[in-house]
């Protein structure tokens, strides 16, 4: 999986204002907002396989789809949930959706048919096992 460190002074005077709003800890600020709706997300590499968790409490196992289209992964997630309070004189409904997307672009040493989810306690587990070839593999010296 490749990762590419960020360069922060590249910004144009837009782009580091943009990049400031959104990384600010100001106490009404979109960084509230966005962390509520976006899952974290952890990536391990093990030898045979990436994972990928998500932290999504209070969702339950209909309320995801995985998609591989090509070599990018889609996994999202809603919740729609009802709640109804009636009294004499008035009827209260609410409805609320919960919902996100995230996109992973999957190296080449990924078998996507053979990905595999799980969702317990809250977390996501997304399993992406890797080819044959791309395994570590042991290889014996022998001193001459």
């Amino acid at each position: 999986m490749l990762l590419k460190r960020f360069n922060e002074s590249a910004l144009s005077p837009f782009e580091a204002w943009v990049n400031d709003l959104f990384n600010s800890d100001f106490g009404f600020g979109i960084r509230p907002l966005l962390s509520a709706r976006i899952p974290a997300v952890n990536v391990v590499e093990k030898d045979n396989h990436f994972r990928i968790d998500f932290a999504v409490p209070g969702f339950s196992k209909g309320d995801f789809n995985l998609k591989v289209d090509g070599n990018v992964l889609t996994v999202s997630g809603e919740k729609k949930a009802e709640s109804k309070k009636e009294d004499e004189n008035f009827t209260m409904k609410e409805f609320s959706c919960t919902s996100f997307t995230r996109s992973f672009t999957l190296p080449e040493t990924i078998q996507a048919d053979k990905i595999s989810a799980e969702y317990a306690d809250g977390v996501l587990k997304v399993t992406l096992p890797k080819t044959e070839e791309s395994r570590p593999k042991a290889i014996e010296i022998k001193v001459a």
